[in-house]
């Protein structure tokens, strides 16, 4: 057996690892013979072992042979010759992807291991390790996308059992608000995702990165656009990682996230989910090589992300809430990074942050007890003094900023009325253009749908 055929087996080996997985705790579900808890436990960390360690042997592989970009393909799922248009399934481990699909399979092990004790007896305990299950199949898809394509499958695989796992506790109507209100954000970003690729596929003839980037490893090679391609189709990625990082405007859903059990929020949006916009801006790198404005445009997002996320941290309530905002100001700074060309410390600023973040929202249910502790230690409250701000900043401006970022930018309120409501208004106007046509045809008027009753006495509570 040559390398050539022992990378092939192995890099089956680690997509195959998770889709496993997903298939037994799903099939099982649905016919209705859930499996025990163990034994669903153990599967995962079987799971994820194989894979960690397949992924580690070929880092040691690629690391023995100096081998620098290794694809495995799938072959062509679907084929339109008239159209030039093919679909297919190939993972690529380089540089970039093999890091991060280590991290992947290391935090979501660890997470895992811990959901297993925090959820024992939970009700939902089967339908949290399936959508577990569902993520690390996205995350481990989207890591080794070699097309955009199977980048976009796997980008989607995370936003759905994200948007699932906000709405875990349904059987309260804040988690269900905010889960769709997570989807919806989501699928801003997956629409400008869709027409990007739509964009490459015209430009380029295909969606495959090694011919997109060029064919040196990453991050070397050249984007196959001119200046003016690169940062239309870069502004359109642009949109879709900042709505999957909750860069500003569409910082918003991010509290609203933390609705879920805490492991997931601690892999989600601490440690994996919220870094794939900075992973997808890393993975098209030669984009913004090629054009400068779109360098300009993802340095001043990141900027501005980072200052607000900074402010909205420091006026937080909860311990979940001010962590997400405290992830999404280093998420931003990562942004700032690659903006600037920093490729490499950019991808070892994402490894860092993922672990330090994971430990802490991981250890956040216990904060409050240790916090006592050291107060009952001490015999007193903890000693607060005055920071820099404090003292430099002048307090009716004090107030102003701490207005503005306890209501969280009112991005929220800016999104629903310039974004949603014009097309709300839309989609009224039309139905209502519809029933006069259908009243003209018929020669009667048709009935009126049933109005939809809000849900009343239930306060939008984000802790």
């Amino acid at each position: 057996m040559n390398y050539d055929q022992l990378f092939h087996i192995l890099g089956i080996i680690v997509v195959a690892c998770p889709t496993l997985l997903l298939a037994v705790l799903g099939v099982s579900s649905l016919v209705g013979r859930p499996l025990t808890e163990r034994l669903m436990s153990q599967l995962t960390q079987s799971a994820v072992v194989t894979g960690l360690l397949a992924s580690i042997g070929i880092l040691a592989m690629m690391l023995m042979t100096d081998r620098r970009l290794i694809e495995v393909g799938m072959g062509n799922w679907l084929v339109l010759k008239e159209q030039h248009f093919h679909f297919t399934f190939k993972f690529v481990f380089d540089r970039l992807s093999v890091p991060f699909v280590i991290l992947s399979f290391t935090l979501c092990g660890v997470t895992g291991a811990f959901a297993s004790k925090y959820l024992h007896r939970e009700t939902g305990y089967g339908r949290f390790f399936v959508l577990y299950a569902m993520f690390l199949l996205g995350m481990v898809v989207t890591s080794l996308a070699g097309t955009i394509e199977t980048l976009f499958a796997g980008w989607e695989l995370v936003g759905l059992s994200s948007a699932l796992l906000v709405g875990f506790f349904h059987e309260r109507a804040a988690p269900v608000r905010n889960g769709l209100r997570v989807w919806t954000v989501y699928r801003v970003a997956d629409a400008a995702f869709l027409v990007a690729t739509l964009a490459l596929h015209h430009l380029t003839g295909g969606g495959d990165f090694v011919g997109l980037m060029g064919h040196g490893a990453w991050p070397e090679g050249q984007a196959a656009l001119t200046s003016n391609q690169a940062l239309f189709v870069g502004l359109l990625l642009l949109v879709a990682a900042a709505g999957k990082s909750a860069l500003v405007p569409f910082s918003g859903w991010l509290p609203r996230a933390m609705e879920g059990p805490t492991p997931s929020s601690a892999i989600f949006y601490g440690a994996l989910s919220v870094h794939l916009g900075a992973f997808l801006l890393l993975r098209v790198s030669p984009l913004l090589e090629a054009s400068t404005l779109l360098c300009v445009a993802v340095v001043a997002l990141g900027l501005v992300s980072a200052l607000f996320a900074a402010m909205a941290a420091r006026v937080q309530t909860d311990v979940k809430s001010a962590l997400a905002f405290a992830s999404l100001t280093q998420v931003s700074i990562i942004f700032v990074e690659i903006g600037c060309g920093l490729r490499y410390i950019a991808l070892i600023h994402i490894i860092g942050h993922a672990c330090l973040r994971t430990l802490q929202l991981l250890r956040a249910p216990t904060l409050l007890h240790d916090y006592h502790d050291l107060e009952n230690a001490i015999g007193g409250r903890l000693p607060q003094n005055a920071t820099m701000w404090q003292r430099l900043v002048s307090e009716p401006l004090r107030r102003r900023a701490f207005r503005l970022a306890f209501e969280r930018g009112f991005f929220d309120t800016l999104l629903a009325d310039y974004l949603v409501r014009p097309f709300v208004k839309t989609f009224q106007w039309c139905d209502g253009m519809e029933r006069r046509w259908t009243n003209l045809l018929a020669g009667r008027s048709a009935r009126d749908a049933d109005p939809l009753q809000a849900a009343g006495g239930v306060v939008d509570d984000l802790q």
